[in-house]
C-alpha cells in the first residue's frame, strides 16, 4: 500500500478566479481540506512554507489546529526552510504540535529554495558564519534540530530556579518521543540525498531535481532514491527509511475537470535554472482514469517511493480539491495497487 497525501503551497490572491482571497481564507480552508482528505481516504496533509510571500509561512499553528480536527492522517510540511529557523524554538513548536496530534507529524525540512526577497533569513536574525554559505547555515540548523529532538539533556540548570528541576542537564520541552524519526530532508541532488541518509532522516523529493544526467525526470529521481537507500544501508540505521515524491495528477472524471486540466494531458518534463544549478521539472498528469493509470505505471520514481504527495491548486477551493483526492483514491490508486 502506498500512502497518498496532498501538498498545498497555500497561495492566496484577491482575484475573481481564486476562492482563497486572504491569509485567513487559506489557513481556514487548509484545515477544512485536511479534514476532507481524511474523510475521502487520503493519508496525509502537507504544506509548503514560504516567507515574505502570500503563501503559508508559519506551519505549527496550522498543524496543531489540524491535529485537533483529524484523527488518522499524517500532518506535515514540504518543506520548511531551515535558513530561517531557530532550531531550539522550532523543536519546542514541533514537539507541542506533535503531542497535540498524537504523534502524527511528518516534518519535511531543507536548506531552502529561492525566496521572495534577497537573503530573507537576514531579516530573521541569521547570518552564515564567516567562510560558510547560507546553505551551510541551513544544514547546520537542521543538524542542531535533529540533536535536540533526541530528547537528551544539554542545558546547565539554574541552581536557584523558579520551579524545581529534574536532576541533571535539561532538555527542550515539550519533548515528543519518536518525532526525530519523522523528519524528512527535501533533497534536490543525489549528494544531498546521501547526506540525509547519513543523518538518518527520510527523503522528500519534489517535482524538480538537479539535472545531473540529462535523463527523464522520473528516472533521475528513481536513481536518487536508490542512492539514498544504498547510503542508508551503509550507515547501518536500524529502521527502514521512508521516501516521498510529489506530483501534479488530475483524473478527468467531470466536465469541470476537463475545463481546468483537459489541456495538460500532453505535458512533458521542462528544464530551467534554480539558484546556481540546472534543474529538470517533472511533467503533470491529467487524463481519464484508465489513461492515467497507464501513464503512472511508467513513472519509476512513484513506483520506488512509499509516499506520494499530490500538489493541489488550493485557490480552486476545498470542495474541488477534495474531489481530486477522492478521484485518485477511488479510480486510480486501486488499479495501481496503491490500495
Amino acid at each position: 500500500m502506498k500512502k497518498i497525501g496532498f501538498l498545498s503551497f497555500g497561495h492566496w490572491s484577491a482575484t475573481p478566479q481564486s476562492v482563497a482571497r486572504t491569509a485567513s481564507d487559506v489557513l481556514l480552508q487548509s484545515i477544512d481540506l485536511a479534514v476532507a482528505a481524511e474523510e475521502v481516504g487520503a493519508d496525509g496533509a502537507y504544506f509548503r512554507v514560504h516567507h515574505f510571500a502570500r503563501q503559508l509561512a508559519s506551519p505549527f499553528p496550522l498543524l496543531a489546529a489540524i491535529g485537533t480536527r483529524t484523527s488518522r492522517i499524517e500532518i506535515g510540511t514540504g518543506v520548511i526552510d531551515m535558513r530561517y529557523e531557530n532550531p531550539l524554538y522550532m523543536a519546542e513548536d514541533a514537539g507541542a504540535a506533535d503531542l497535540i496530534s498524537g504523534g502524527r507529524l511528518q516534518l519535511g525540512i531543507s536548506r531552502g529554495s529561492p525566496e521572495q526577497v534577497i537573503d530573507g533569513w537576514r531579516y530573521f536574525g541569521f547570518e552564515p558564519p564567516e567562510g560558510q554559505t547560507d546553505a551551510d547555515m541551513g544544514r547546520r540548523h537542521a543538524e542542531v534540530l535533529l540533536e535536540v529532538l533526541k530528547g537528551e539533556g544539554f542545558a546547565q540548570p539554574n541552581p536557584r530556579p523558579m520551579f524545581p528541576n529534574p536532576p541533571g542537564l535539561l532538555r527542550v520541552e515539550p519533548h515528543s518521543p519518536g518525532l526525530r524519526e519523522r523528519i524528512w530532508w527535501g533533497a534536490a541532488s543525489d549528494s544531498t540525498a546521501e547526506w540525509a541518509a547519513a543523518l538518518g532522516v527520510n527523503l522528500m523529493s519534489s517535482t524538480l531535481k538537479a539535472d545531473e544526467t540529462g535523463e527523464p525526470f522520473h528516472v533521475q529521481q528513481r536513481k536518487q532514491i536508490d542512492t539514498f537507500r544504498a547510503r542508508w544501508a551503509e550507515a547501518g540505521w536500524d529502521r527502514e527509511p521512508r521516501v516521498s515524491v510529489s506530483r501534479s495528477i488530475f483524473p478527468i472524471v467531470s466536465d469541470l475537470d476537463r475545463a481546468y486540466f483537459g489541456g495538460d494531458g500532453e505535458s512533458s518534463d521542462q528544464v530551467g535554472h534554480i539558484d546556481d544549478f540546472r534543474a529538470v521539472f517533472g511533467r503533470s498528469y491529467a487524463a481519464e482514469p484508465d489513461k492515467l493509470v497507464e501513464q503512472l505505471r511508467g513513472d519509476e520514481a512513484i513506483a520506488a517511493a512509499d509516499t506520494l504527495l499530490l500538489t493541489v491548486p488550493n485557490q480552486l477551493g476545498v470542495d474541488y480539491n477534495a474531489h481530486v483526492l477522492e478521484s485518485i483514491v477511488k479510480h486510480v490508486a486501486p488499479e495501481l495497487g496503491w490500495r
